[in-house]
């Protein structure tokens, strides 16, 4: 990693240093994972006060780069090569064999994963929830909330609204839904699923959202909103999933005709 720091640039020193880091973690020269140079050993190597790399860590960190362990140093922030295919997760195959897609894509690449449930229950839909459910505003939907892990990582938090109709009476209403997920809990009432549509837009996180993902300052979150219909158009589920953006990869297959 270049360690000279230029003093006729226009940049301050901490930018300087910011972009030599940055350098490194470009060429692969700090990996995902790997740590940074102590605060000691950067000083050293530039030949700054500890102020100056303080701020240039404070602005890595802010931008997601890099994250803090306490006790242990400051690294380079993982990025597992989670790759979320929408062509192949929702396939009835993967139903009938008992596998909800999330478990589906962990599993293709040999991800050791894991699913907390926060909620399970009728609730009030939200109003941009019931538009997408074509229900009355103010109707009772089945609210799941969860939030998913990758290796102990927080990588995800997702919320579905069923249809009380749908849903009341159903293994759905209970934590585990039973193999196949929600999904085949669905099918099994009589709505067979006909298609799957999602709306993929990026934001910063909410502060809940940070907490729950356990992001750094400045690392932005992808929100997948889903909506399943069945063979007749009618809407049966909405999933509205909060992801963070540096640790998927969203691939499409699309016809060509």
């Amino acid at each position: 990693m270049l360690t000279t720091i230029d003093p006729t640039s226009d940049r301050p020193a901490y930018k300087q240093i910011a972009d030599a880091i940055r350098a490194a973690v470009g060429s692969g020269e700090l990996a995902p994972g790997a740590k940074i140079p102590s605060e000691s050993e950067l000083i050293r190597s530039f030949g700054v006060a500890q102020g100056t790399v303080r701020n240039a860590l404070n602005v890595l960190r802010a931008e997601g780069l890099i994250i803090a362990e306490h006790g242990k140093g400051v690294f380079v922030r993982a990025r597992p090569p989670m790759q979320r295919k929408a062509s192949n997760r929702f396939l009835r195959a993967h139903r009938d064999a008992g596998k909800a897609a999330y478990t589906v894509d962990a599993e293709a690449q040999g991800i050791k994963h894991d699913v907390e449930v926060s909620k399970v229950g009728p609730d009030v839909a939200p109003d941009e929830i019931a538009e997408r459910l074509s229900v009355p505003i103010g109707s009772t939907v089945l609210v799941r909330s969860r939030r998913y892990l990758h290796s102990g990582t927080p990588m995800e938090i997702a919320t579905s609204y069923i249809p009380w109709s749908i849903a009341d009476g159903t293994q759905m209403t209970e934590q585990y839904p039973g193999p196949g997920g929600i999904y085949a809990r669905i099918e099994e009432t009589g709505h067979r699923l006909g298609k799957f549509t999602e709306d993929v837009t990026a934001r910063m996180p909410l502060p809940d959202e940070a907490r729950a993902l356990h992001l750094a300052a400045g690392t932005p979150v992808m929100r997948v909103l889903r909506t399943a219909y069945d063979t007749d158009g009618t809407p049966v589920e909405v999933c509205d999933t909060v992801m963070t953006a540096d640790l998927f990869v969203l691939s499409y297959e699309l016809p060509a005709d």
